[in-house]
């Protein structure tokens, strides 16, 4: 792109058309955002470690009863959670489409020799085996995915639990989603960063589609060495709690529960985002 094109850029933009989110897959910028998600300054592309221990210690006593289980992470990130549930006894299986994650993930989990397994893949396009005791997403993880692909998602998740498994599920609250697309138009400067190691300057876009109840957040990466301008877009789809519940109940899920927190308690930390929790029912004889 050059500026010209960016005066006559398509304002509003259309959900998920300019692009399915930010390059997590692509090998530099996954390298870059891995330095960000083992950052203990920001809880900004994962959480700081003590933040995460909490959670992990709420799956595995509230979740998993203290058992040994067998669990499928979807959007597992660098493994801050597997990790951590394999050090506890539970058997982990990590997909992720960020390369560097991925092979930190699996890097860390070879020299503790724990009982997990990464895969670098789409979580819309894998293979994720069957068996298991609990799936979960994290993290907004959901929210990011067109309406049909989030269905998707929750009706591969069934399928792989156990009768009886659980998901656990972290999505933003509407009022959340809605707080991105209404919020003002920013911009700074960088002699480098997540976007590129280059000199640039950022300018990011909000806009909500009431219509859609989706926020579109756009990012206009501007090198200045050589005035070429880098778009990117990033989608987040709003539900209400009343909506959770059936798009979980209409991909199989029963006894769906509302949590405040990955702690189970009030976060005053991270009040955009709760915790439902839903059982894939016992088959009758």
């Amino acid at each position: 792109m050059k500026l010209l094109d960016l005066v006559f850029r398509q304002s509003p933009p259309e959900p998920w058309v300019e692009g399915e989110k930010i390059p997590w897959n692509e090998p530099e910028f996954s390298q870059r955002m891995l330095r960000e998600h083992l950052s203990q300054e920001h809880d900004a592309a994962s959480r700081r470690f003590a933040t995460i221990d909490c959670h992990v210690d709420w799956i595995h006593q509230h979740l998993l009863a203290e058992k040994p289980a067998k669990i499928l992470d979807l959007g597992c990130g660098p493994g801050l959670y597997t990790s951590r549930l394999a050090r506890l006894g539970h058997e982990c299986m990590g997909v992720d489409f960020s390369p560097a994650s991925i092979a930190y993930a699996q890097k860390e989990a070879t020299q503790e020799g724990l009982p997990c397994r990464y895969l670098e893949a789409d979580i819309r396009e894998a293979a994720y085996g069957t068996g298991y005791d609990l799936a979960m997403s994290i993290f907004g993880e959901l929210n990011v995915f067109r309406p049909e692909d989030a269905k998707l998602i929750l009706q591969k998740a069934h399928a792989a639990l156990k009768e009886g498994g659980q998901i656990l599920l972290e999505p933003h609250t509407f009022a959340a989603v809605q707080e991105i697309g209404e919020s003002p138009a920013t911009w700074y400067t960088a002699k480098g960063g997540l976007f590129t190691t280059a000199p640039h300057l950022c300018l990011q876009e909000n806009f909500w589609d009431a219509a859609r109840r989706v926020a579109i957040t756009r990012y206009f990466v501007v090198d200045a060495l050589t005035d070429e301008i880098e778009r990117h877009s990033a989608s987040v789809q709003a539900y209400t709690e009343e909506e959770y519940r059936e798009l979980l109940e209409g991909c199989g899920f029963r006894d769906v529960t509302f949590y405040p927190s990955l702690s189970g308690e009030e976060d005053a930390e991270q009040p955009y985002l709760i915790a439902v929790v839903a059982r894939k029912e016992y088959e009758a004889n």
